[in-house]
């Protein structure tokens, strides 16, 4: 896997496409990567400017940590739940 552009040059081959001076596929050969990857570009950059909605990375970020936090916790309350139903019931009678 090609290593990523640096996050400036990513700024200013959007900038470059935003203006519309030139077709996107135009832009895309000239700055050496591909139409794709430039909408890509484009659309990330519109989700993080508010234009479109959608999660920026650092919402993703963010929702990915509390989704491992929330099942380390179930975890944790499940073996809780457990632990309690297992003293309870060392304390019934006639056992």
């Amino acid at each position: 896997m090609p290593r990523p552009h640096p996050k400036e040059f990513r700024d200013d081959v959007v900038a470059v496409a935003r203006r519309g001076d030139a077709p996107i596929a135009q832009i895309a050969k000239d700055f050496g990567i591909s139409e794709s990857c430039l909408r890509n570009w484009l659309q990330a950059a519109d989700v993080a400017d508010g234009h479109r909605p959608g999660t920026t990375p650092s919402e993703s970020t963010e929702l990915r940590e509390l989704k491992r936090r929330n099942r380390l916790l179930e975890q944790e309350n499940e073996v809780l739940r457990r632990a309690a139903a297992y003293s309870a019931q060392a304390h019934l009678p006639g056992k």
